[in-house]
């Protein structure tokens, strides 16, 4: 499925509780890539910014502590 496409049937889809599972649903079925579903949750607010800075950060210390 093509970026343009995703776009048209989104553009479709009023609740964006749905839009979001809908586009998981296409990643996880293999439709689009990673790359595509990133950028359309950054667009639309799906991602929490300060939740991903923190999951990484607690990254860095697992690894300094495993090893």
């Amino acid at each position: 499925m093509s970026k343009k496409e995703l776009n048209w049937l989104l553009q479709t889809i009023k609740d964006p509780a749905t839009a979001e599972r809908f586009v998981l649903a296409q990643y996880e079925r293999g439709r689009i890539s990673f790359q595509l579903m990133a950028k359309l949750a950054r667009k639309r607010g799906w991602i929490d910014r300060t939740t991903n800075q923190f999951a990484i950060t607690t990254t860095g210390y697992l690894r300094i502590f495993v090893a």
